[in-house]
């Protein structure tokens, strides 16, 4: 199983609904091939799908996110301006730098810094 992130914005004046979570999960078919979807909102006009799938290698699986996230922005009108500004498969940072996880925030979210897979993934000593 695969994970990955594709990045959406929206443009200037847009903002987000609060039920864009319900829309997009409702708009998932399975022909898709997607076993789950999460959607974070990043701010009012920026949203992150991490799509959760199951493929035989990792160019599949960005692929079909890819693919899926286009059809969202066809079949979610709330998203139809939405301009899709990246995708990619994040590192699991905890293993590779244990002192990401906020022990101030709620339990087990990773802290502030950006996913090791967006800057250098094995940092030097």
């Amino acid at each position: 199983m695969y994970l990955v992130h594709t990045y959406l914005e929206l443009p200037s004046g847009d903002e987000l609904p609060c039920n864009i979570r319900t829309l997009v999960r409702s708009a998932i078919i399975p022909r898709d091939g997607v076993e789950h979807v999460a959607v974070h909102t990043v701010s009012s006009f920026e949203l992150t799908l991490g799509f959760y799938l199951l493929a035989d290698a990792l160019e599949e699986a960005e692929e079909r996110a890819v693919r899926t996230t286009r059809r969202l922005l066809r079949a979610v009108p709330e998203l139809a301006r939405a301009r899709p500004t990246g995708a990619g498969v994040p590192l699991m940072p905890l293993a590779f730098e244990p002192r990401t996880v906020d022990r101030g925030g709620p339990r087990g979210r990773i802290g502030p810094r950006p996913l090791p897979s967006i800057r250098e993934p094995f940092p030097r000593a």
